[in-house]
Parts: structure tokens; C-alpha cells; sequence
């Protein structure tokens, strides 16, 4: 098969790594793709975003199966245009989309479907979401978010008056995040620890991976702003077996159901956010795609065919589809740019990878790099997600760290506690 992956970052990096894995591959592209997915496929220089430009190419080579990994392009209708023009994707429609593009939506469409959730308020008025904020309606801390996308850092948890005010004013003043501060959703504070939980489906069958868990916030001890994710762990005791049969019952399954019954049917991997709270399992956001960097330790788990999983799922027939996992555990460390999330500088170059590589069981996904005379460098605010899997949590952190040490650019940072969290569940039980 010819594939072409759409999108330049880690997962997009990751996805490029375990397709080319696949015994059913002829021919690997990715648009635009980073210096890493150069190591794996042919990058092909079109922005993630130009839909026209990648159904040309995706026309003039005979792609088989394009895999979407961004959300942009997938609440554009990328795969609207695409299957319009008879050509194969692996993702949502533009309609099922709405699910990530809309926070309001999503949040209006889980109280329609008795989905759990906390409790919220939606604002298109700046002056209505202040008068609310001042007039007690929410206890603090309480949760802003802005509505549309903002690339994981339109999300603010407050803990009172003050910074509530400054984060509407980020969001519906400033524009911060541009249109996607047309809404706001103000909603009740989840306290509990998170989870991520991903499943490909047809519309109909569903297919769930392992469970992992993000860390957002870019200081240790989830302190500061939060990122699009400074790294993520994946061992199956992130959640017990009954309590996976529980999201599938009472989010996952009614979420596919309530799409297909409202006319948005669900083909495509969707994501749910957890927060394990005293009353059980409530959902934080929904994505329509593969997380980032979850998609970094889920996927070097996944011991079955990726390119058959998802050429079968964009045919709508996952029926037959078994997926075998890896019990080993995986850690994802990323490596940013100082000053990320907020302004940073780029052209750093970088050393160590070929060091970091040789690390055993241990792969280094670029997110934000490319080639520059030969030499690698940064071009994002994540750069780096360095992955290991070993046979226990503890082993798969060293080693993963001791991967991260071989590697330096001006001004790196990246967290030390990635997986403490799953550690200490660990040592409690």
C-alpha cells in the first residue's frame, strides 16, 4: 500500500514509525513530516492544513490510505473532501469532528446523552462570563476553556476571582487562541487523577487501546501553564479492568451510539480525557484522533499490524479485527524549547540523537526539528519525545532518562517526574 501521513509532530512521527513496520507497505510519505519522518518516508513540503494541495498529491500518486494525525484538518473536512474524491482516510467526517472543534458542542452533546461530566455554563458575551464569574454561580477553582481549538493550551484551571478574570481576558479580550475565543465554557473543577483513553472504531465496532496518562502542566508537580504535554507513561494498571469496562459502557459506547443517532457517524480513533473521581470516571475533553504525546507509548505497545487496523477501520470494518498488546510498560519523556509554552527561539541545533538511539528498546520521536545543512535542529516548541519500554514502570523511567541525558541543544528543558504518578499507585498497592 501507498500511505501518506498528515502532520509534522511526535504522534505523526510515531505513526510514520509503526506503519513502516507493516509488511502491507509499498511506499511512505509524510506532509509536511519533521527531520525524523525523513529517516522513515518521503516528506513531501505541503502544510497539514492545505487540503487541496494534499488531494492533488494523494491524486497524483495513487495513495492507498492517507492517516490524519493533527485535528485541524480533520474540523476542516479533509476527510469529507477526500472521500468525496474516492480516496481513502482514517478519520472522522467534518460533522464528527465537531466532537474536538467544539468544545460547547461536546459538552451539550454528553448532557444530551447522559454521558458524565462535570457540571457547566457556556458564554458567547465576554461581560455575562464576568458578571457569572463575580456573582458566586461557581465555586473556585473553576475551569476556563476556550471553545474551538488552541492546540491543548486554550484550558485554564483557576483557583479564584483573579485569575479567572485574567483567563477570560486571555481567551474573549485578547483573543489569545483567535476564534476559538468566539465561546467560552466555564465548568466545575474535577478532582481526582486523569486518564487517557483511546479506541478506534467503524461507526459500529470498537476496538480500545491500553490506557495512558498525559502530564500537561510544563513544571514538575503539575505546576504552571499547561502544554500540549510534557510526556506521557502507558502500563495497564493506569486502570483496572472493570473500571475500562466502565468508560466503554457509560462514555465510549453511548458517545458512538449518540453520534450515529444524531447523524454524525464516528469512523475514526476517539479520545477521551479522564478524570477518576470519587463518583467515578467523568470526561474532560474528547478528541478525534490520536493523542500527543499518548500516541508515543500506546503505539510502541501495540504488537498487531497498525496499517491494517487502520486501512480496515477507514473501510468502516473493524468486525475482524483483533489487537494484540505488548504487557511491557512505556514512558515518554518530552524535550522542549526554553521558554515553551510560551515564546521561543528556533535553529537550535541538536546533539545526541544517534547516542539517545542506542539505548536499548528506546526510540526518539521528533516533534518539532528539521534538517538544516545536514544537521538537525529545532523548529517547535516541543522537540523531542524520548520513548522506552522495559518490563517494569521503574525500568522503562531510567531508561528513558538515561536516553534524554545524551541529548542537548541551547536551553532544553524537559520535566523529571514523568511517571512518578504511575510509581506511587504502584508502591500504594
Amino acid at each position: 500500500m501507498k500511505v501518506l501521513v498528515v502532520g509534522s509532530g511526535g504522534r505523526e512521527h510515531a505513526i510514520a514509525w509503526k506503519i513502516s513496520r507493516s509488511s502491507h507497505l509499498e511506499k511512505l510519505y509524510c506532509a509536511p513530516g519533521n527531520a525524523g519522518t525523513s529517516q522513515l518516508a518521503n516528506n513531501i513540503p505541503i502544510p497539514a492544513d492545505d487540503i487541496d494541495t494534499l488531494l492533488d498529491f494523494v491524486r497524483s500518486k495513487g495513495i492507498d490510505l492517507t492517516v490524519v494525525g493533527p485535528e485541524a484538518p480533520l474540523v476542516n473536512g479533509i476527510v469529507d473532501r477526500f472521500e468525496e474524491n474516492r480516496f481513502a482516510v482514517a478519520g472522522p467526517s467534518q460533522a464528527a469532528a465537531i466532537l474536538e472543534g467544539s468544545k460547547a458542542f461536546a459538552k451539550d452533546f454528553m448532557k444530551r446523552h447522559s454521558i458524565p461530566t462535570a457540571a457547566y455554563q457556556t458564554f458567547d458575551q465576554m461581560d455575562l462570563a464576568g458578571e457569572a464569574l463575580e456573582s458566586n454561580q461557581f465555586q473556585f477553582p473553576v475551569v476556563l476553556k476556550a471553545d474551538g481549538l488552541a492546540a491543548g493550551k486554550g484550558v485554564f484551571v483557576c483557583a479564584n476571582l483573579e485569575e479567572s478574570q485574567a483567563a477570560l481576558d486571555a481567551i474573549m479580550g485578547e483573543r489569545r487562541f483567535g476564534d476559538s475565543g468566539d465561546r467560552l465554557v466555564i465548568e466545575e473543577f474535577l478532582e481526582g487523577e486523569e486518564a487517557s483513553f483511546m479506541v478506534f472504531s467503524d461507526g459500529l465496532n470498537i476496538l480500545p487501546m491500553v490506557p495512558s496518562q498525559d502530564h500537561k502542566a510544563i513544571y514538575e508537580g503539575d505546576q504552571g501553564p499547561n502544554t500540549g504535554g510534557m510526556g506521557a507513561y502507558s502500563i495497564d494498571s493506569i486502570l483496572s479492568d472493570e473500571l475500562r469496562q466502565q468508560i466503554l459502557d457509560e462514555v465510549i459506547h453511548p458517545t458512538i451510539r449518540g453520534m450515529s443517532q444524531e447523524g454524525r457517524l464516528f469512523r475514526g480513533i476517539l479520545y477521551a480525557g479522564l478524570m477518576m473521581t470519587r463518583e467515578g470516571p467523568k470526561v474532560l475533553e474528547f478528541n478525534v484522533r490520536l493523542g500527543d504525546p499518548e500516541t508515543q507509548v500506546v503505539l510502541p505497545r501495540l504488537e498487531s499490524d497498525l496499517l491494517t487496523v487502520l486501512n480496515q477501520m477507514a473501510q468502516g470494518d473493524l468486525k475482524d479485527v483483533k489487537l494484540e498488546w505488548s504487557t511491557e510498560a512505556a514512558v515518554c519523556v518530552v524535550i522542549a524549547a526554553g521558554g515553551y509554552p510560551g515564546s521561543y527561539e528556533k535553529g537550535k541545533e541538536i546533539s545526541g540523537l544517534e547516542m539517545a538511539g542506542e539505548e536499548k528498546n528506546t526510540v526518539t520521536f521528533h516533534a518539532g526539528t528539521e534538517l538544516k545543512k545536514e544537521k538537525v535542529v529545532t523548529s517547535g516548541g516541543r522537540v523531542l519525545g524520548v520513548t522506552s519500554l522495559a518490563p517494569t514502570l521503574r525500568a522503562a523511567i531510567i531508561r528513558a532518562y538515561e536516553a534524554v541525558n545524551k541529548i542537548h541543544f541551547d536551553e532544553m528543558y524537559c520535566r523529571r517526574d514523568i511517571a512518578s504518578k504511575g510509581m506511587d499507585r504502584l508502591e500504594r498497592n
